[in-house]
């Protein structure tokens, strides 16, 4: 189980972007996060006309490693830690270390 997961509430904890609030779009296969208006970076795009793209500069959002983000406690309104514990009927959930509150229900 991942303590991530797509459409998440995250905040970025470092770099440039550090305190910004955005939800994940996607989680790649090596490990690295997209978040929505997060680490947006300009990008020169040639034009092809075969596939229709037109040409100049675009800004895209670019992955983050999953190291520099935490999932964001809406209690405490904070980055915080997560656990993954299992419950008596079986199930495994995450949970916030703060204060054991349930991520999902």
């Amino acid at each position: 189980m991942q303590k991530i997961k797509k459409g998440d509430d995250v905040v970025v904890i470092t770099g440039r972007d550090r305190g910004r609030r955005g939800t994940v779009l996607n989680i790649l296969d090596n490990g690295r996060v997209l978040v929505e208006g997060v680490n947006i970076v300009k990008k020169h795009q040639k034009p092809n006309p075969n596939a229709g793209v037109q040409g100049g500069i675009i800004e895209m959002e670019m992955s983050l490693e999953q190291s520099n983000i935490m999932l964001f406690n809406p209690i405490t309104e904070k980055g915080d830690r997560v656990g993954i514990k299992t419950l008596e009927d079986g199930r495994k959930v995450r949970f916030f270390k703060s204060n054991n509150e349930v991520v999902d229900v």
